[in-house]
């Protein structure tokens, strides 16, 4: 079998509905730079990067634990994860995929790579949070963040399989992504592993590993990736997990937003997994310094101050309640909607 190079087009790839060999993507390219609006010119540029004569591409993190930086990346590197992707979601030459990314991370740009080493048929639209208002189109494939699918729960009926990731997904969007009748997953991954190499079905606890991947724990118990196909070092991930098996994780929460507070190590994560079900605004947990207890766990609410019922608390264990309650008016993001949580602890 011919290998597949990232120079490839697969003679099954449609883009809005046109058949396009490298070439045409070339043209078209130009035509998005020139009178696109501006998620076109991106599209544009991204193509024109992919099929110059370099072999790899500049991959920009989304920012969400420090300060936003390039990656070099192999495009073969990228090929392969297209590869695994189509593999472990089934996908096949003209299934029918939806584009509503930015194609300025990493996430966008791999859905337009799947689409041409794949063979998609793919249609692109502007990346908005309600990226199926008015349209009514049939889809096989499509990848969201949380706000779009939120946004789009009475559409995605014509979705057939949805990932959905670049944050964590709320307790209350899996309730509803578990009432419909299509196939659910989340995805874990980073701009360094070439988007995800992991994912898991909505309802579900363990997320599971794509082809040519493998896992382990450090010192800290945080994942380990061993994928040689999309990365020529292991990546060390800041992620602290739990490992089922060989092929299987729970993560658990991010080993830098862990609160020491008086010789006890407490997971924010876990914690507002617990909060979840019980406040209603956007909230997380986090530690502050403190003279006693070196950090102290408080919570941080976003919008207006409101009364707490200390019923809020009862599923929590007892260091796990939070010394201290914050209201901001809007909390601080990243271009791609993750919460930056650091920042806003230092600002209290």
């Amino acid at each position: 079998m011919k290998e597949v190079t990232y120079k490839n087009v697969h003679n099954h790839f449609k883009l809005n509905g046109f058949h396009l060999d490298k070439k045409d993507l070339c043209r078209v390219s130009y035509c998005l730079i020139k009178e696109g609006d501006e998620f076109e010119k991106s599209i544009g540029d991204f193509l024109l990067d992919w099929f110059d004569d370099n072999s790899y591409i500049d991959l920009q993190t989304s920012g969400t634990t420090g300060v936003p930086k390039m990656i070099r990346t192999d495009k073969q590197m990228m090929v392969n994860s297209a590869l695994a992707t189509g593999d472990f979601f089934e996908l096949s030459p003209g299934d029918k995929a939806l584009y509503c990314l930015p194609t300025k991370y990493i996430a966008g740009k791999m859905m337009l790579v799947r689409s041409f080493i794949l063979g998609l048929d793919v249609d692109f639209v502007a990346p908005s949070s309600h990226p199926l208002t008015k349209n009514e189109t049939k889809y096989d494939f499509a990848a969201m963040v949380p706000l779009q699918a939120e946004n789009s729960l009475a559409g995605l009926k014509n979705i057939k399989k949805l990932i959905v990731g670049g944050a964590k997904m709320s307790k209350s969007l899996e309730k509803s992504l578990l009432k419909l009748k299509i196939e659910v997953y989340e995805t874990y991954g980073m701009t360094e592993t070439v988007t995800h190499i992991a994912a898991k079905k909505v309802g579900e606890d363990a997320f599971a590993i794509l082809p040519n991947i493998k896992i382990s724990q450090n010192e800290l118990n945080c994942l380990v990736i061993d994928a040689p196909k999309i990365s020529n070092e292991q990546i060390v991930t800041n992620d602290l997990v739990e490992l089922v098996n060989d092929h299987q994780f729970i993560l658990l929460g991010r080993i830098d937003n862990v609160v020491n507070s008086g010789g006890i190590k407490l997971i924010p994560e876990q914690i507002e997994e617990k909060l979840s079900q019980r406040i209603h605004s956007r909230f997380f947990v986090g530690g502050i310094a403190d003279a006693v207890l070196g950090e102290k766990l408080v919570l941080v609410i976003e919008g207006e101050k409101q009364p707490l019922d200390e019923h809020i608390y009862t599923s929590l264990e007892k260091f796990q309640k939070p010394k201290e309650v914050f209201y901001i008016d809007k909390f601080i993001e990243t271009e791609n909607g993750k919460i930056k949580r650091k920042e806003m602890l230092e600002s209290i």
